[in-house]
């Protein structure tokens, strides 16, 4: 569920001297940084999650330009938990075995005042802005999302502002009646749209699967500075919206990842 169609658009826009947040991108993170749109990361991963390290990324951090802060995904996931439940931070026994705390200075030590353990405490994270996909929205934000939440929930709690992207918008009747999936509410979004296919090349659980061969061929379109560029300008630049996107990326491709079986939940009864 990466936002793919937000974070192209904001390459387009050409925004700069952004701090990401997130675990795993796929190979979100690697284009905007290759864009020029990133100063700091705060992550567990970037690369291209088929095939290994992410081109530009390693070119930028190893040149300098970007800053790194090191996460593992619990530690990111507490992070953004604490930043959800509004305490500084949330003490847990991961990472004591390992050199993060010597060069992430936002996980410290801590002493339980009942065990007396050594225990990590991970600094909340407060991001000023959560960007989701979804698989639908109502008019006013309010959003269902199924499959693996990761830390969505956490993210969208955490985050000053929230803008969701959604595969439909649909009746407001059709959020409600099936409450327990909503991950978040209409009130804390500043801004819902209709973006079909705005995660591909990744998945998004009931309505397309993961376009394997977009990650292969980008691994050979981002092996140079130069080769990003052309990437960029065909795939982003040119391609002024998600229509045009997926135009480019052409029907047969997009019906070769369209659902070829169902895997329906069962249903529930909210009765009373």
């Amino acid at each position: 569920m990466i936002p793919f169609a937000v974070g192209h658009e904001i390459i387009r826009q050409q925004k700069r001297e952004l701090t990401l947040v997130g675990p795993i991108s796929d190979i979100l993170f690697d284009q905007l940084i290759g864009a020029g749109c990133v100063r700091r990361l705060r992550c567990a991963w970037t690369g291209n999650v088929i095939t290994g390290s992410g081109y530009n990324f390693r070119r930028a951090a190893e040149a300098g330009r970007i800053a790194v802060e090191d996460h593992s995904n619990m530690t990111l996931a507490m992070a953004l938990k604490a930043g959800a439940m509004g305490i500084p931070f949330l003490p847990t026994y991961t990472a004591l075995g390992s050199d993060l705390p010597a060069t992430n200075p936002s996980l410290g030590t801590v002493v339980c005042p009942f065990s007396g353990k050594r225990l990590t405490a991970v600094a909340a994270i407060t991001p000023d802005l959560a960007i989701i996909h979804v698989q639908r929205a109502d008019e006013f934000g309010n959003t269902h999302l199924w499959g693996n939440l990761g830390v969505t929930r956490d993210a969208c709690l955490a985050s000053r502002n929230v803008v969701v992207t959604a595969e439909e918008i649909v009746p407001s009747r059709v959020i409600t009646a099936d409450p327990n999936r909503v991950v978040t509410p209409g009130f804390r979004v500043k801004a819902v749209a209709a973006v079909p296919w705005g995660a591909h090349p990744s998945p998004v659980p009931g309505c397309y699967n993961r376009d394997h061969q977009a990650f292969l061929e980008y691994r050979q379109q981002s092996r140079s500075p130069e080769a990003f560029e052309t990437w960029r300008r065909q795939w982003i630049l040119a391609a002024t919206d998600r229509a045009a996107y997926t135009r480019l990326v052409g029907e047969s491709r997009l019906a070769s990842l369209r659902l070829h079986h169902s895997a329906l939940s069962e249903t529930v009864d909210y009765g009373y």
